[in-house]
């Protein structure tokens, strides 16, 4: 297969799961679950919280500014993030795995490390027990799709769960997108930084996938249903096999979506997975995974390095995330942590 048209639908409950799990992985890199066994009360209860908390006077908000996060983490308003040096048209709240405050700055993502802003239970009741609540039953059904994918690439059920080490560092990103402005993005084509991202997508349309020929594919709209992608972490250790997939949202309507981000230790290494020969033969074949690329660090932009063609690699994860917020938070990079903005 050299291309795509639509995305699959897959039921975790089919007992033969993991090779076609395997398969869409590598030509596509994104599918919608169903029957994943998530409550529905989780969902609704995290949606309901999004709709209280961006219905909240700026001021409410500003008591979680991502800017005051040197972890960055908090909410922030329309227009604050880039992608690719271009404004994404969309307002969120960023939470991620809580870790003591690091007391060692090399290597500097170790910064990362640190406590969420969780808004006053008097403002939100309900803010800090919702989103624990969404980051247990996210995490578990990403553990879950992680167990099938190491079966598919023919290595212990457990291996990439394993691979993530004992500070995992994942993310809950609460979104809100106002109608998309002629020539804008709700966020521009990219690839996802880390390891495996779960996204409920709610009911409006406009998240969108780009095929190898360079069409935009829509994501259907399936109720009770997560989407799956993968992200350039994953790509990196087995080797190009599977694919972190260029995507974006415009849309006509306001729109809702919570993601959770499924991510390992900051210092897990991107060293390949010791996989079947027939793998790495598999990407030999393809130019379309023998030259995937990373997104370009901001350095590479500037150098005319187009934006998801980077050959340089991160050693690790946290390398990897750190890049991440240089290029799409170089004020608030600067603001916290002076220099170090590679």
């Amino acid at each position: 297969m050299t291309t795509f048209d639509e995305i699959p639908v897959v039921s975790l409950e089919d007992d033969a799961l993991a090779d076609a799990m395997r398969r869409i992985c590598h030509e596509i890199g994104f599918f919608v679950v169903v029957d994943h066994g998530v409550d529905v009360r989780v969902v609704r209860d995290t949606f309901e919280l999004m709709e209280r908390f961006f219905a909240l006077p700026t001021s409410d908000k500003a008591l979680i500014d991502k800017r005051n996060s040197p972890h960055f983490r908090g909410w922030e308003p329309v227009g604050s993030e880039y992608t690719n040096n271009r404004v994404d048209v969309r307002e969120q709240i960023d939470l991620w795995t809580e870790w003591t405050v690091s007391d060692r700055r090399d290597p500097p993502y170790l910064a990362l490390l640190g406590p969420n802003q969780w808004m006053p239970e008097a403002v939100l009741p309900g803010f800090r027990s919702t989103i624990e609540e969404w980051f247990r039953a996210l995490a578990a059904l990403a553990d879950r799709i992680l167990d099938l994918l190491s079966t598919g690439l023919g290595l212990p059920a457990d291996h990439l769960r394993r691979y993530f080490g004992r500070q995992p560092m994942s993310l809950v990103k609460l979104i809100s997108y106002p109608p998309t402005p002629p020539g804008g993005a709700g966020v521009n084509a990219h690839h996802d930084t880390g390891f495996l991202t779960v996204l409920a997508a709610g009911s409006t349309p406009g998240l969108q996938v780009q095929n190898p020929d360079g069409d935009w594919i829509d994501v259907p709209v399936v109720p009770d249903s997560f989407v799956i992608n993968l992200g350039e972490m994953l790509q990196a250790i087995t080797g190009n096999y599977f694919v972190a997939t260029p995507h974006r949202v415009i849309t006509a309507a306001p729109r809702l979506s919570a993601g959770y981000f499924h991510g390992p230790s900051l210092d897990t290494v991107l060293t390949p997975l010791d996989l079947d020969p027939s793998f790495e033969e598999a990407v030999a074949a393809s130019p379309r995974h023998a030259g995937a690329g990373f997104m370009a660090r901001r350095d590479e932009t500037a150098a005319g390095v187009g934006d998801m063609a980077s050959t340089t690699r991160p050693d690790t994860y946290g390398e990897q995330l750190w890049n991440y917020f240089a290029r799409s938070y170089p004020d608030n990079m600067a603001r916290h942590h002076g220099a170090a903005t590679r």
